[in-house]
């Protein structure tokens, strides 16, 4: 297969930018522990949740972005791209990683709150400092919530040549991805975290559905389109997703556990998220499934007014991700030293919420503008008008103010 032929479809699909968006919010809730906030998320009304949707759209865009590079200037260039993406990755969650421990190394004992240490993960640090320091450096070390970005870095750093590879046999490379998935549920392959037990997000595992995504985007949702126009496959799905939503429930209702048999309540609870349950890969594959026949790529209501902001958080996805994890603390912190009521977790919530759609419009208006000072700095002098000096001065001194 050519490079120009696994060139997806040039129309920017905003489903994507609006469910990443969403996903983004759904883990900001989700990781305030104990509120209502996390029934608003979808976690807990199916056996996926945002991380899963996260990482296969992180699978799909990056197939999408970095084979038109590719097609653009060689691979070379293309890969060059995608390592500097991955620098980037890993420089955001240094940096996070950071800000996060200090934090709540600085407000536990400011407040005299001890718990946080332990409850945070954030012990081996007290411990043992630059240990602790160097682990976190080679991505052994996460403090709690802290696990998506080092799964995305690990994912991402790998993808040159799998995007190579399947760029020539995209099929193989989608199987060769599904045993790897087996082999490592079969054999417990996983990495090691510091200061014990393995990565929260097995990558061997979670690379399932980053290949799906690439794989999806290279070709390989003209060969599953059938699936979409199923109506049989429809109404399976629609099944499943509700049998998940009520086996979730049914996780902290006791009353509801009894309805099913023991054996197949078992089955479903605990949810593996660690090795990513195949239950719970074929809950998202569905779901996809059912949103694509829902919502078409060309659907009206995506340009509504309304999901602007989603959108937009779903476009400057890394910046919003890493301001969420980092708000999801600071809004625990509040509520545990003010008041954890239920309309105290709402505008904790809406001010996350608030603030991460800030970011991301500031984020899209300065790539903006650093796009048009980049434009203006490499424009041939014959475009400037032939302006005098003076002018050019003048020009210059006004974009400087």
């Amino acid at each position: 297969m050519s490079v120009a032929t696994a060139l997806p479809p040039s129309k920017r699909d905003l489903r994507l930018d609006l469910f990443r968006g969403l996903a983004n919010w759904a883990m900001f809730l989700g990781h305030i522990p104990s509120t209502v906030l996390a029934w608003l998320t979808f976690r807990n009304y199916g056996f996926s949740d945002g991380a899963d949707l996260f990482v296969f759209i992180s699978g799909y865009t990056s197939a999408s972005v970095y084979t038109r590079k590719m097609s653009e200037r060689g691979f070379v260039f293309g890969a060059t791209r995608l390592l500097k993406r991955v620098w980037q990755i890993y420089a955001a969650h240094v940096l996070l990683f950071v800000f996060y421990i200090s934090s709540i190394h600085f407000l536990s004992h400011k407040f005299n709150a001890p718990d946080f240490i332990d409850q945070f993960n954030v012990a081996p640090l007290t411990n043992a400092p630059v240990e602790a320091l160097v682990e976190g450096l080679v991505l052994k070390y996460k403090p709690v919530n802290l696990d998506v970005l080092p799964l995305y870095v690990v994912l991402m750093g790998s993808f040159p040549p799998i995007l190579w590879l399947m760029l020539k046999h995209r099929n193989w490379i989608m199987f060769g991805s599904v045993l790897l998935y087996f082999a490592a549920r079969q054999f417990g392959w996983n990495f090691p975290s510091y200061p014990s037990g393995v990565w929260y997000f097995n990558p061997f595992a979670w690379q399932l559905l980053f290949v799906l995504g690439a794989w999806l985007a290279l070709g390989g949702a003209d060969t599953l389109n059938f699936l979409v126009r199923s109506r049989l496959v429809f109404c399976v799905g629609v099944t499943y997703l509700l049998f998940a939503t009520i086996m979730t429930f049914a996780a902290f209702l006791p009353e509801l556990q009894a309805v099913f048999p023991r054996f197949l309540f078992d089955a479903f609870n605990p949810n593996d998220k660690t090795n990513l349950a195949p239950y719970r890969f074929l809950h998202l594959a569905l779901l996809i499934i059912v949103v694509a026949r829902i919502i078409p790529i060309d659907a009206p209501g995506l340009r509504v007014a309304i999901w602007r902001p989603l959108v937009k958080c779903g476009q400057q996805s890394l910046e919003v991700f890493c301001v969420g994890i980092y708000l999801s603390f600071i809004a625990y912190f509040i509520l545990e030293a003010t008041s954890d009521g239920v309309l105290a977790q709402l505008l904790v919530g809406a001010g996350g919420l608030s603030i991460m759609t800030a970011v991301a419009y500031y984020r899209s208006w300065s790539k903006r503008v650093e796009k048009s000072v980049h434009a203006d700095l490499h424009r041939p002098i014959g475009e400037e008008g032939h302006l005098p000096i003076g002018g050019l001065c003048n020009k210059g001194v006004a974009s400087t103010v």
